[in-house]
């Protein structure tokens, strides 16, 4: 008998269009899809092919008569527009309200503690681009010692430090010191190792980033699949962002490309379960540095390598690509994520074709993988599988 798999790829932050409710999050008319498909480095066959152009409110691209694939819209049913809060609406955890932000730093109290914690002294704590705030405080953090700690318009407490001043490891331990502050009112959804090297002038980030996540708050699809004794597999910062929960094996990436051909070796081991995969450059890379051809070429290459990810699937396998929110390469007014739906592709040799419409909830592909494994959900959510 064939052990069934399921494959599940996160194009983070591919979505497709905005949800009624986006004003509310400061985004007007925006549109990840829209955008990127306007680049001439837009190609994207093989998902048209699955019916990417023909899902709800899509009004880009060229309809495919036949869809080889299993579409919906999925609609965020999660107050927030963030990583942490949409990848975990996926696997069946809704948030009431979105995580905290801080647009002016975050409060003396909690810098204090931190500071305290740590023995050292704090620089910066304000949101800041990555790559500028090394720039701007690197010299100096070298000269002192003292952290630099930033934020984004994301629920995240990023620690910056030069890999000659602080060790890896000691950021890491710094992180966890942070993680364990930042909890209640203040818990950010990510507290983030941002290592770099080089001389003041030349300053680079490693590829050594680390996420410490706060903990899913109830029971998910990964805790449901591994108590039925599945495999749990994690591709990239999918181990971060679950803080490790229900997951049994993982493996982190330097990117897309690694990502992708990690996502190869596994089509081609045994194991029964899940292998989630989360392809993290389009937001990172392309999607908050508003890089519209950028992010058009990402898509482009997931796009010609699919068909190798497809003819490796076995009889018993399934795909589903989707996305965990928007993050708009063409919107002007912000570098923050963008309050949007994202695609359900789903495909398989056991997978009946159709366009499910417009879904209520990211859960429903939690509830689809649990179904397909012949377990009942824990959570709100149904089933696209059937």
């Amino acid at each position: 008998m064939n052990t069934k798999r399921v494959f599940l790829i996160v194009l983070d932050s591919f979505g497709i269009g905005e949800m009624e409710d986006a004003a509310a999050y400061g985004d007007y008319n925006v549109n990840t899809l829209r955008s990127v498909s306007a680049s001439p480095f837009f190609h994207m066959p093989n998902m048209k092919r699955l019916g990417l152009f023909n899902l709800d409110g899509v009004a880009v691209g060229e309809k495919e008569e036949r869809p080889l694939g299993r579409i919906a819209r999925l609609k965020e049913a999660s107050k927030g527009k963030d990583t942490t809060i949409g990848h975990f609406e996926i696997a069946g955890v809704y948030s009431g309200s979105p995580l905290p932000t801080y647009p002016n730093g975050f409060p003396e109290e909690i810098i204090e503690e931190f500071s305290k914690a740590c023995g050292r002294k704090v620089l910066c704590n304000k949101p800041y681009s990555g790559t500028e705030v090394i720039k701007d405080y690197g010299k100096e953090h070298m000269e002192t010692g003292a952290l630099i700690v930033y934020t984004s318009a994301d629920s995240v407490f990023q620690i910056a430090a030069h890999e000659d001043i602080v060790p890896v490891e000691q950021l890491y331990e710094y992180c966890k010191i942070a993680r364990k502050i930042l909890t209640g009112e203040h818990g950010v959804g990510r507290v983030i190792a941002r290592p770099f090297v080089g001389e003041p002038g030349n300053f680079t980030r490693t590829s050594r980033r680390h996420d410490y996540s706060i903990e899913p708050p109830s029971v998910t699809m990964l805790d449901q699949l591994r108590a039925a004794g599945k495999d749990v597999i994690g591709v990239g910062k999918i181990n971060d962002i679950y803080a490790g929960k229900g997951i049994t094996e993982y493996v982190y990436t330097s990117g897309n490309a690694d990502g992708i051909q990690k996502t190869l070796e596994y089509l081609d081991k045994d194991f029964e379960g899940l292998c989630f995969v989360n392809l993290v450059d389009y937001d990172m890379l392309y999607g908050h540095r508003r890089d519209v051809d950028g992010y058009a070429k990402a898509l482009s290459y997931f796009d010609e390598k699919l068909p190798e990810i497809m003819e490796k699937l076995k009889e018993d396998d399934i795909l589903i690509i989707t996305a965990d929110h928007g993050c708009d390469p063409g919107y002007d007014k912000t570098t923050d994520h963008t309050r949007e739906y994202v695609p359900m592709v789903m495909y398989g040799k056991c997978v009946v074709p159709g366009n499910l419409g417009t879904r209520d909830t990211f859960a429903d592909i939690g509830a689809t993988v649990l179904d397909y494994f012949g377990i009942k959900s824990q959570f709100s959510g149904e089933s696209l599988f059937r």
